[in-house]
């Protein structure tokens, strides 16, 4: 998965990733964080997502980091909101007032900018590694985060034969297998989605799993 292929992708607008509407499973079980509405949150590949406008209506301050350019100007021009532009480094920051979105790779993100949040939120990150990447990104997001934290981690799972992904498909074998070194887990939820992903129901997957589970840096 070279940059190349989601700036290609955000280029030509072939985000099927990006949802239209927040996340049923963020509405549901962003309060069993137990965060305060200050607390600091980030959402690594964080897109255009509108699910960090959910999160900074909790009273959240928002870091997002997003490799894509075109992603992150659209987020700020889609939801109307002024924003002041920086060079940090290899990055470009993007700040308005509860939102900062960090534009680069997130494998070169310095630890200093997390080293406050006390929550995460990952619903497009891990499902967008394949498999040979995947362990990767686990271990730099679990360096990137402070001891304590919590987070919500939402993944797929189908037959990955059935489909070429992105999104690929996570387990919960591969969760426990790949995060327990890190993380506590917890299974919040697990519900069959198939008939609302038109694109995974044309494709013949029998089914498809998103789940939803609650993580503690260790």
């Amino acid at each position: 998965m070279e940059p190349g292929f989601w700036h290609e992708k955000w280029q030509q607008q072939l985000i099927g990733f990006h949802q239209q509407d927040i996340n049923p499973f963020l509405v549901k079980y962003w309060h069993t964080l137990a965060l305060p509405p200050e607390a600091q949150v980030f959402v690594p590949l964080c897109g255009k997502s509108l699910d960090m406008c959910f999160l900074a209506e909790q009273g959240h301050q928002v870091i997002g980091c997003e490799l894509n350019e075109l992603a992150v100007q659209q987020f700020f021009e889609e939801n109307q909101l002024p924003m002041q532009q920086s060079a940090m480094g290899e990055h470009q920051h993007y700040q308005t007032e509860q939102v900062s979105l960090y534009q680069g790779d997130i494998f070169t993100l310095p630890p200093s900018i997390t080293a406050k949040v006390s929550g995460f939120y990952d619903r497009a990150a891990l499902i967008a590694w394949p498999e040979s990447m995947r362990a990767q990104y686990a271990k730099q997001l679990a360096q990137l985060l402070p001891q304590g934290s919590v987070g919500l981690l939402v993944t797929l799972d189908y037959p990955q034969e059935a489909l070429s992904g992105p999104p690929f498909a996570v387990s919960p074998t591969w969760v426990e297998t790949h995060l327990s070194d890190d993380f506590d887990i917890q299974l919040l939820d697990c519900q069959d989605v198939l008939a609302d992903n038109p694109r995974f129901v044309k494709k013949e997957v029998p089914w498809l799993n998103e789940a939803a589970y609650l993580l503690r840096r260790r």
